[in-house]
């Protein structure tokens, strides 16, 4: 018999993941825009 050593998701539906996703991009953008206006 295999095993398999997969790990548990860490989320338990992709809205979970689609949420953390725009999360990032959103937050990206905000640092990118502060960074603009900070060193302009």
């Amino acid at each position: 018999m295999e095993e398999t050593n997969e790990r548990p998701p860490v989320f338990k539906t992709w809205n979970g993941w689609y949420i953390m996703v725009i999360t990032v991009l959103v937050a990206q953008i905000i640092l990118f825009i502060y960074f603009t206006k900070y060193f302009s």
